[in-house]
């Protein structure tokens, strides 16, 4: 079984480049980094013409799905039926997405065949990411 779930997702922009509307986006999971998700989009919908991703909290996600979540750099919320709003704060401004509701719950759900919520502590390798943490220090 692999440890990454990678899912497309249609992200229709609503503050960004004005000639864009919506764009491809990829969620992504990997259970090495079991608390967390990245969404990345493609270069031509950023500022940047580059790739960029942004790592957020995967029980973030889940709760702004709900309610509204966040008071950092990523923030998410609830808009009307079947939508939910990714807000992503840069120093370069705010790009917030729209995606459906029903292709995070979709992602969410293997999400949680993979590590169940909860059970994040079972998969981290405490071991490794401090030798690397001392390794790092010299």
């Amino acid at each position: 079984m692999s440890s990454v779930i990678e899912q497309a997702v249609q992200a229709r922009l609503v503050a960004s480049a004005p000639q864009m509307e919506s764009v491809p986006a990829t969620l992504r999971y990997d259970r090495h980094d079991p608390f967390a998700v990245s969404m990345a989009f493609p270069p031509p919908a950023t500022l940047e013409g580059t790739e960029v991703s942004w790592a957020f909290s995967r029980e973030l996600l889940a709760q702004g799905m709900e309610e509204p979540a966040g008071v950092g750099d990523v923030r998410v919320r609830p808009y009307g039926y079947d939508r939910t709003v990714l807000e992503f704060h840069a120093p370069e401004g705010i790009a917030m997405v729209h995606i459906r509701t029903s292709e995070l719950r979709r992602f969410l759900k293997r999400v949680q065949g993979l590590v169940p919520a909860g059970r994040e502590h079972l998969f981290l390798d405490l071991d490794a990411d401090l030798a690397e943490l001392i390794r790092d220090a010299y």
